[in-house]
């Protein structure tokens, strides 16, 4: 009988260690630079302090991670507004990330 498991293990997410400051540029890039630029750098310093106290980098990779998706999917979004489709029966994605995080 062998003691390993019958599964492999889960790995967490972790972006490459040139990705934020990639991101960053990418974000500078982007047409929602005055916007988007201010709030990555908001929520980088509220992930790198909270990392800093707890010895964990989970806060900085779901930081990194949520703005990779939002770049990602930004051009989906822009032709959404632009085909003048109704979006008011929306879902908020962060409350439901949220939710399935509590769990």
């Amino acid at each position: 009988m062998s003691a390993q498991p019958d599964h492999a293990p889960v790995t967490a997410y972790a972006p490459a260690p040139g990705a934020p400051a990639e991101l960053l540029a990418q974000l500078r890039a982007d047409k929602r630079a005055s916007t988007w630029v201010p709030a990555f750098e908001r929520e980088w310093a509220a992930a790198l302090e909270e990392s800093r106290r707890t010895f964990s980098l989970g806060g900085l990779y779901a930081v990194v991670q949520d703005w990779q998706g939002r770049l990602a999917s930004a051009p989906a979004v822009d032709a959404f507004v632009a085909s003048g489709c109704d979006d008011g029966d929306f879902i908020d994605m962060a409350e439901l990330r949220g939710r399935r995080r509590r769990r």
